[in-house]
């Protein structure tokens, strides 16, 4: 993967001119975004929660095993874990707080974990593959976060060890302060990987942090 989306490049030919923390965080895009964000999650939760509280009360129907009202109490708990979880999520992008801090360790580990052949019956194999990760101390506290990718090595190989990265509140991404060398970009709202010489994200159109 690295070798197919992550070339280095002189700062002039990328189109970076300057080394550190973009200002165009204050774009009101990002806000939006965030907004957006929070939104989409409340809705698609509740949408699988009332999916899951009439799927049950139709089993409880139509089925003998199970028998309304326990099924319909057993869909509405379902439910309710949707939108408790929903919940949690944009509690925690509302509060969460911007920080510097810098990368202080990378690793390759080959893992692997039972999956289910989705044929029934119990029938499960083993699933190999590669965790990249890579780690990033906070200035203030010294807490260790990760970043970790399955079997794709291009956000690994774009972060160096000693880089500098500011953490975005709200939208729980990095930045990293030294853009010179670099081709492409993370985009900072959705994550999407674009060519550095971009303005804007093509997916969601926020600013890129260059």
């Amino acid at each position: 993967m690295y070798s197919k989306y992550y070339e280095v490049a002189k700062g002039a030919e990328a189109g970076v001119e300057q080394i550190g923390y973009s200002s165009r965080i204050d774009d009101p895009a990002f806000a939006q975004y965030a907004k957006n964000n929070n939104r989409w999650s409340a809705v698609f939760a509740t949408i699988l929660a009332i999916a899951a509280a009439m799927g049950f009360f139709i089993y409880g129907e139509t089925k003998s095993e199970m028998e309304n009202p326990q099924a319909l109490y057993i869909g509405l708990g379902i439910g309710g874990m949707f939108l408790l979880v929903a919940l949690l999520q944009i509690v925690g992008r509302e509060r969460s707080k911007t920080w510097d801090g810098a990368v202080v360790n990378k690793t390759i580990e080959k893992k692997s974990r039972q999956q289910s052949s989705g044929s029934g019956d119990n029938d499960y194999y083993v699933h190999y593959y590669t965790e990249y990760a890579v780690m990033v101390r906070e200035d203030k506290d010294g807490k260790i976060y990760r970043m970790t990718a399955e079997d794709d090595d291009t956000v690994f190989n774009y972060y160096q060890i000693g880089d500098r990265v500011r953490h975005h509140a709200r939208l729980n991404s990095y930045e990293k302060y030294d853009k010179s060398k670099d081709s492409i970009i993370f985009c900072n709202a959705c994550g999407t990987l674009c060519d550095i010489r971009d303005d804007h994200c093509f997916r969601c159109q926020c600013p890129l942090l260059k």
